[in-house]
């Protein structure tokens, strides 16, 4: 690849429209587009020797790639970069769409968990993508904290916010939990919670462990740390990322390796490693960005793009992301004001709630 790449202004007429078309033909197809297609669709009329001329010198650049034998060229990941970057044309939302998405916050009897899981339903269903919701955290003094054990390897902390909000969460237990230790840990959190938020329990749960921990079994004692741990957000277990459509992905994939990347991917995903880095990813810049490839080392072993934008609450504070995942041909015309759109509504319902 020539390193003296040019950008789209630097470009003659001819070199754009076939590079254009080039793209806009792999993003629909998926399939590699050939000089004589491109001879019925150009607006200037050229023969086939012509473009294929234009083509290997947009290859020689790094735009575009054989991946065959056969003389059909597809976009290279910086050609993809740069059509985004200088040649996307967004559509509109579609009154579709827009309904779909619309209805999921059709009801304020949800708790916002709920609300968003059915948003990130709603926002697979209409990409055909996977979808990835990053939810807020909710700040409210804590009021009462109780858990409960549904096996040995599960259990369920129940949190009950001053403001009347209540939130359910699953997690795994330190081994060797039993009711009476789970009551224990139970009462010296609501012993000591109260009035404080989420986020600054954990300070105060440490300081208090430090000078109290003779007062408490050393179960309890693992399940509070475990579970500061939890709510904090810090390791795999938080529950703060929904994410939905995994099978899109799966269905839109027929080679074995891509297949294994992609549940790779959402291993990673569904055990919650990379929640801080995918809200980075919405906090760096304001509206919708796309992450193409490798560009971003959350995706970029599967090879799949992220269109994503964040949302705010009241305070125009970014409080959480909403975005979809599919693969490096998706129709980003289509898919950017779906994601933008879905932002402001559920930044819309969270300061309308507040």
């Amino acid at each position: 690849m020539n390193d003296q790449t040019p950008n789209i202004e630097e470009m003659n007429d001819r070199s754009r429209e076939v590079f254009r078309r080039v793209v806009e033909g792999y993003l629909e197809s998926g399939a590699p587009v050939g000089s004589r297609t491109l001879t019925r669709t150009l607006s200037e009329k050229v023969s086939a020797a012509t473009i294929r001329n234009v083509m290997q010198d947009l290859e020689y650049l790094g735009l575009l790639d054989s991946p065959h034998i056969s003389a059909g060229r597809v976009p290279t990941q910086l050609g993809l970069r740069m059509f985004v970057d200088g040649l996307l044309e967004v559509g509109d939302l579609g009154g579709e769409d827009r309904e779909i998405i619309d209805r999921t916050l059709g009801s304020n009897d949800q708790d916002v968990t709920t609300v968003l899981d059915q948003v990130g339903q709603a926002l697979s269903g209409v990409t055909q993508g996977a979808s990835l919701v990053l939810t807020p955290k909710h700040e409210a003094p804590i009021k009462h904290i109780e858990f409960v054990s549904l096996s040995r390897e599960k259990a369920l902390v129940v949190l009950v916010f001053a403001d009347g909000h209540v939130e359910n969460r699953i997690f795994n237990p330190p081994p060797g939990q039993t009711p009476s230790s789970m009551r224990e840990a139970a009462n010296f959190l609501n012993a000591i919670g109260a009035g404080h938020t989420i986020s600054e329990l954990g300070d105060v749960i440490k300081r208090e462990i430090a000078t109290r921990r003779q007062e408490i079994d050393a179960l309890a004692a693992a399940l509070v740390e475990n579970g500061v741990a939890l709510w904090e957000n810090e390791g795999e277990a938080t529950e703060r990322l929904i994410v939905r459509g995994r099978g899109n992905l799966l269905a839109d994939s027929e080679d074995a390796v891509d297949l294994e990347r992609i549940r790779t991917l959402f291993d990673d995903l569904e055990r919650k490693r990379d929640i801080a880095q995918f809200l980075d990813l919405a906090e760096e810049g304001d509206g919708v960005r796309i992450f193409i490839g490798s560009e971003n080392k959350l995706f970029s072993l599967s090879g799949s793009s992220l269109v994503v934008s964040p949302y705010m609450n009241a305070d125009r504070k970014i409080i959480g992301a909403v975005g979809v995942i599919g693969p490096t041909r998706l129709n980003y015309g289509r898919i950017v004001p779906i994601v933008n759109y879905t932002a402001q509504l559920v930044g819309k319902m969270i300061a309308d709630r507040s």
